[in-house]
């Protein structure tokens, strides 16, 4: 008896024994993704190269993500990890929240593994639209207007632009242009210096 012809699919769609990989397969993707986009950037990455450090076919990458854009926005929130951030910085309350959101936010940009994907995001964003979205999207709205909202003060957009203005700043001369002696300075030094500004910004009416 033959075999029965395999049902055909759709554009972008993998196979059904390409989709079957595992519960895994997106997380796999997703951690390539972050590792390929931090060592060649947004521009010289591709996601046939990203389906190449991840061992799967392009076409489960288009099926789980969709584009290149979305991709790199779902590797950079791997990095971020809104969903706990939030709870972590408002969970105890207005008081002390400039410098619970200070040490995070230097925590992620001190450990290796997330800086790199990081950097990727800021110096891609000053060329490329995709990845100032992604910088707008995650850090902005996912994030700070997250936070503000929480904490129910007057304006809570204007105040997160303001804190996203000032840390974003810090990380830029910090990391990216390296300027010292901000570059080598003690990370618990810079949260005692900025956190006062961040809980002046997000808490006082």
């Amino acid at each position: 008896m033959s075999e029965p012809a395999r049902r055909r699919r759709g554009p972008g769609r993998p196979r059904q024994d390409e989709a079957d990989e595992g519960p895994g397969t997106q997380e796999r993707i997703r951690l390539a993704a972050r590792e390929v986009f931090a060592e060649r950037g947004y521009d010289k990455t591709s996601v046939r190269g990203i389906a190449k450090v991840a061992g799967v076919d392009p076409a489960l990458v288009h099926h789980y993500f969709g584009s290149k854009d979305d991709l790199f926005a779902a590797a950079i929130e791997l990095t971020m990890e809104p969903a706990l951030v939030v709870p972590a910085v408002v969970g105890e309350g207005p008081d002390g929240i400039g410098e619970r959101l200070a040490r995070y936010f230097l925590g992620v940009w001190e450990n290796p593994a997330t800086r790199a994907p990081l950097l990727a995001v800021i110096r891609s964003a000053l060329t490329h639209e995709a990845a100032a979205k992604v910088l707008r999207t995650l850090i902005l709205r996912r994030v700070l207007e997250r936070v503000a909202a929480d904490l129910d003060v007057p304006d809570p957009t204007f105040r997160a632009e303001l804190a996203a203005s000032h840390l974003i700043g810090i990380a830029f001369v910090r990391y990216v242009v390296r300027v010292e002696p901000l570059a080598s300075a003690d990370p618990e030094e810079i949260v005692a210096l900025v956190a006062p500004t961040l809980q002046r910004y997000l808490t006082e009416a």
